[in-house]
């Protein structure tokens, strides 16, 4: 059977934002959201907020969301600003990855009848299916990974390609130009420091504000995170504040833009 994909896209004005250049996409990559919204919320935030981090589709136990077209790039795999990560690939989310339970489960088997069919329309086998791990390092699909289940997601995939009548490899092999994907990348530790930030005057400013920037990027909060460039200036401004309120809007804390204990601890719990 089909799945049918509910379509809400970015509209045009954003592209600039957030799809700006044109894309022929090599790859699918695989992402876990860090919390626990429906696609749809997923894709509100996503294309509402100030920051560029993008992607085509958020995946839940109940519905496929597009936002993005295919023949545009998402900025979704933190490997740069031409990295073929963020210019080559299909970028899925799957939905509710924070705390797992039915629905996680749910959205996961949704995810990967998707991503065969994704795969059967384009020729493709799972050799095309990427970790985000693989372009930056990131921990990410963090829930897979964490479970230690990547090579059996990807069979499952395999699975269902082949009840689809898709093969396991590629009709056309991968262009030799491609970048080939990072397989053994360490993963970063964040030492966020304690106390209260928040904005005043004159600006709090330092090592400490560079850290909560800093981590705030890593989970794709703090502007620009797909660019070279991620705006961490250790300055704790407006910009700053409006990233850790979103944050907190996503994880159930009291939206003030204020960085605190519980804040703290929730991006700790998120970062490992």
């Amino acid at each position: 059977m089909t799945i049918k994909v509910k379509k809400k896209m970015v509209p045009s004005s954003r592209y600039g934002l957030k799809c700006p250049n044109k894309m022929n996409p090599e790859y699918i990559t695989i992402h876990n959201t860090a919390n626990d919204a429906a696609a749809e919320n997923e894709i509100n935030y996503m294309i509402n907020n100030l920051s560029s981090t993008s992607y085509h589709f958020a995946v839940d136990d109940e519905e496929v969301i597009q936002a993005i077209p295919l023949d545009r790039n998402a900025w979704h795999s933190g490997d740069g600003t031409n990295g073929t990560g963020n210019r080559k690939s299909i970028a899925i989310e799957i939905c509710y990855s924070e705390s797992g339970g039915a629905r996680y489960k749910a959205a996961e088997k949704l995810a990967i009848q998707f991503v065969a069919q994704l795969l059967k329309e384009r020729g493709w086998g799972v050799d095309r299916v990427r970790k985000h791990q693989d372009w930056n390092g990131k921990y990410c699909p963090h829930r897979i990974l964490s479970e230690g289940r990547w090579n059996s997601f990807k069979a499952a995939i395999d699975k269902e390609l082949k009840a689809l009548g898709g093969k396991s490899a590629s009709k056309q092999k991968e262009k030799s130009s491609a970048a080939t994907p990072k397989t053994k990348a360490s993963k970063k530790v964040y030492k966020l420091p304690s106390g209260i930030f928040k904005v005043k005057a004159p600006l709090m400013k330092g090592d400490a504000v560079r850290r909560i920037q800093e981590a705030l990027a890593a989970l794709y909060f703090y502007p620009d995170k797909g660019a070279k460039n991620s705006g961490v200036d250790g300055y704790y401004g407006p910009k700053t504040a409006d990233a850790v309120k979103r944050f907190q809007i996503m994880n159930s804390l009291t939206p003030d833009g204020i960085y605190g204990p519980k804040t703290k601890a929730k991006l700790e719990a998120l970062l490992k």
